[in-house]
């Protein structure tokens, strides 16, 4: 098959990610989309480095099969735990992956106060740790971990305003809101949560995520290469889940229309 018009695996440790499939359909509409849903092995932001990167290789093998030109790891836990070992294994298959965007939040700024909200183990890691080195300079950088928001999404709290609206006021209990220039939004999950979090927040303080630089990542290396679809049509996306349970992929279908 001609490699533009194969899809495009995108994969999370459970139904976060589905943020950035959306993202990447609207900027790449003609493009074909496997998602696939970890829900199963859900939370990552708890396991281990070696457990995550062991669920990983068997979600790029499952995507091989499939035949897909590019892998987008959805997933900040996933990308800090294992994107290093799988580009070196797949040498011959794009891996994009997520990072927490604190450049793009310290990006002109010397004396920024900023929250970066992500998993434990994306904060723990030495990759975040270098990333802070490199772009935190004067700037106040606040890590707060929020595994309970990523139980919300995969259980299908998100619209019950007083159960997500209490566990980010828990959050911030001990953060000065009035000095809060930024908060990083570095789990794929907690974009959900940008409605909420721009009437939580003061009308000063900048929200910031990743999606759309992953997202135009990929196009940019799909372009390099000559394969992006040209077709004049809209691509399909399949969604899988490593659960059995249907809930997860009514879920992701409901996550993605939002």
């Amino acid at each position: 098959m001609d490699n533009s018009k194969k899809a495009i695996g995108v994969f999370d440790s459970g139904l976060g990610g589905i943020s950035v499939l959306r993202d990447l359909k609207e900027l790449m509409p003609n493009e074909n989309f496997i998602y696939y849903g970890d829900s199963a092995y859900a939370p990552y932001g708890v396991k281990t480095k070696d457990e995550i990167t062991k669920r990983c290789v068997e979600i790029i093998e499952f995507f091989i099969e499939k035949g897909v030109k590019a892998v987008v790891i959805a997933c900040n836990t996933a990308t800090s735990a294992s994107a290093n070992y799988l580009r070196k294994k797949y040498k011959d298959l794009p891996i994009i992956g997520m990072e927490p965007a604190l450049k793009v939040a310290t990006k002109g700024v010397k004396n920024n106060n900023i929250v970066v909200m992500a998993t434990p183990l994306t904060l723990k890691e030495k990759k975040f740790e270098k990333l802070m080195n490199k772009f935190m300079g004067n700037n106040n950088v606040i890590k707060m971990p929020c595994p309970k928001l990523v139980e919300i999404v995969e259980n299908d709290l998100i619209d019950d305003e007083n159960v997500v609206l209490d566990q980010i006021k828990e959050y911030y209990k001990n953060i000065d809101m009035d000095n809060l220039d930024s908060v990083v939004l570095g789990c794929t999950h907690f974009i959900f949560y940008r409605d909420y979090l721009k009437k939580f927040l003061s009308q000063k303080t900048n929200l910031v995520d990743g999606n759309l630089g992953t997202c135009r990542h990929l196009k940019d290396i799909l372009e390099e290469k000559n394969e992006l679809n040209k077709e004049d049509n809209i691509g399909k996306i399949e969604i899988y889940n490593s659960s059995e349970d249907q809930k997860y992929i009514n879920l992701s279908n409901k996550l993605l229309a939002r």
